[in-house]
């Protein structure tokens, strides 16, 4: 039986280890607070962020990182992105040399515009070939519930995504393999800030038309980014592009399509990641994103007008209103 240490007890980190688990992995989670570690041991439950959902016996949980780790073959890495950096400069000295190291997360760093595979390679020293990413439609609400689902893993070294694929493939959930990892990390972390601007749009209270418009540009934008970044194009027709948008655009389960809506519907961001614990990376990650597509000459204008309304210098109605009323030009351009 093959270890893998999980580290984040959130919704996704959970259900990520429930797939694990169902794919004949014994599991050890890290978690920040003690008492989530305590009723994941105890009661075979996540309280906090799946009540109800009873977790297999070869699911366990620990605030003590060196105890998750001892006999990992693979950590997985499912905290919030901007709290990477930091987490992992605790973590990365217990990190042994031939661990993999597998990034759920769906976001790119403030301050550096770096995506998560290049903070793990730049905190830890690993390679690429040691370096996976999972990428896809997999809103974690229904991963645990084991709805049937699709999924990339995406590592630099083909054998080792194979290995990844291996030890996360169950009969509700089929990941593909892919070794483009600049078009999978971009792809999942621009559709949240599409996803953002739907949600808008949907608090304004506007219809398909409005939402299958931003969905289609938002892709265009994604694909543009990621060419320029060196991702294959066609990374982004498939689950890691298209499927993960699709899935976070048009889902109430969605934490970025319901923040956008909330926004949409008048409040502010200091009064929604007030009300709510689960964290909507796209809030974060817009501005790093928008960071970056300046860098490389790429025009964003759906990343450009979400960052200007997070930043509380542009209304919703306002965001929609410019961004249909900018200069016309071909689809293809």
């Amino acid at each position: 039986m093959t270890k893998v240490a999980v580290f984040g007890a959130g919704s996704w980190g959970t259900a990520f280890s429930v797939v694990l688990a169902d794919a004949g992995n014994e599991v050890s989670i890290w978690g920040r607070r003690e008492s989530v570690c305590e009723s994941i041991n105890a009661d075979h439950e996540n309280p906090e962020y799946l009540p109800g959902l009873r977790l297999a016996d070869s699911i366990n949980a620990s605030h003590d990182p060196e105890k998750v780790l001892t006999g990992a073959e693979f950590a997985v890495l499912a905290v919030p992105s901007q709290t990477l950096r930091q987490n992992l400069a605790e973590w990365a000295p217990l990190l042994h040399d031939e661990l993999v190291i597998l990034s759920l997360m769906k976001g790119v760093e403030l301050g550096t515009s770096k995506r998560m595979s290049e903070v793990i390679a730049e905190l830890t020293g690993a390679g690429p070939e040691r370096i996976g990413v999972v990428s896809g439609p997999n809103l974690s609400g229904e991963i645990a519930l084991r709805q049937p689902a699709a999924s990339v893993v995406a590592c630099a070294d083909e054998s080792m995504a194979r290995g990844i694929q291996k030890i996360c493939h169950t009969a509700a959930f089929r990941p593909y393999t892919n070794t483009d990892v600049i078009g999978c990390e971009l792809g999942g972390a621009t559709k949240n800030v599409i996803a953002l601007a739907v949600g808008m749009a949907v608090g304004l209270e506007f219809g398909d038309n409005t939402r299958a418009s931003v969905i289609t540009r938002g892709l265009a934008e994604i694909a543009r980014l990621g060419v320029a970044l060196g991702a294959d194009v066609h990374t982004f027709s498939g689950l890691a592009g298209m499927g993960d948008l699709m899935a976070t655009c048009s889902s109430p389960l969605s934490r970025n399509r319901t923040f956008g809506e909330k926004l949409g519907q008048g409040m502010t961001v200091t009064d929604i990641v007030r009300s709510t614990r689960q964290v909507a990376e796209g809030v974060k990650s817009c501005q790093p994103i928008l960071d970056l597509a300046t860098a490389h000459g790429v025009e964003t204008p759906i990343v450009e007008h979400v960052t200007a309304v997070v930043r509380n210098e542009m209304m919703p109605m306002e965001m929609l209103t410019s961004l249909i009323s900018r200069t016309a030009k071909p689809e293809r351009d």
